[in-house]
């Protein structure tokens, strides 16, 4: 398994340009994602979360479980979107298995990350900068944000970055993840 923990901020377009000025070495990313729950919402009513993206084209497909209040248990497969797959991940993360027939796309994501490595004293974090929309219920809305997620080291320190960033560029802590907020889309709320 592995753990994520971070950190999201929503921005603004220009919040975004004047960040990637200040450093260097930025990789980009395509990203569709598609979020999947049964229709009696199983997952989502445990917190959890189940998706298919396509980075740049390559299938990937991640479970991730609640383990704290910044951090998930996250698990990653890159493999085809298969009952296979699914039934390896739900094995890793030792949930009970939900049938792959049962699963149904709920919500999603498309769009574009710009990444950086930055490496602190006693850690090293990722920045991200994404921009696109979230999709759900046949409606979509812009999606522009800032994550700070720890790759290595001490989570303080990733929280004091990403803590300054959002300081210095007036970035606003966003406390629900693209599926959340894509999944309200489809909710209507």
């Amino acid at each position: 398994m592995g753990r994520e923990f971070e950190l999201k901020f929503s921005a603004t377009p220009q919040q975004l340009t004047e960040i990637e000025k200040n450093w260097e070495n930025w990789v980009d990313f395509s990203m569709e994602t598609t979020y999947f729950d049964t229709l009696d919402s199983i997952l989502s009513n445990q917190n959890c979360t189940l998706r298919h993206r396509r980075e740049n084209g390559c299938s990937v497909c991640t479970l991730k479980t609640p383990i704290s209040s910044f951090g998930r248990g996250e698990w990653d497969a890159w493999a085809p979107w298969n009952a296979q797959t699914v039934s390896a991940l739900f094995d890793a993360a030792k949930l009970p298995a939900i049938t792959f027939s049962s699963l149904t796309a709920v919500c999603g994501a498309r769009f574009h990350r710009r990444a950086a490595t930055v490496e602190l004293t006693d850690s090293t974090v990722e920045i991200a900068l994404d921009e696109g929309v979230l999709l759900g219920g046949g409606k979509e809305i812009p999606l522009c944000e800032v994550e700070v997620e720890l790759k290595s080291g001490e989570e303080a320190s990733a929280v004091a970055f990403a803590q300054a960033l959002a300081e210095h560029y007036g970035l606003q802590p966003e406390t629900r993840s693209k599926f959340r907020r894509a999944l309200a889309l489809r909710r209507g709320e």
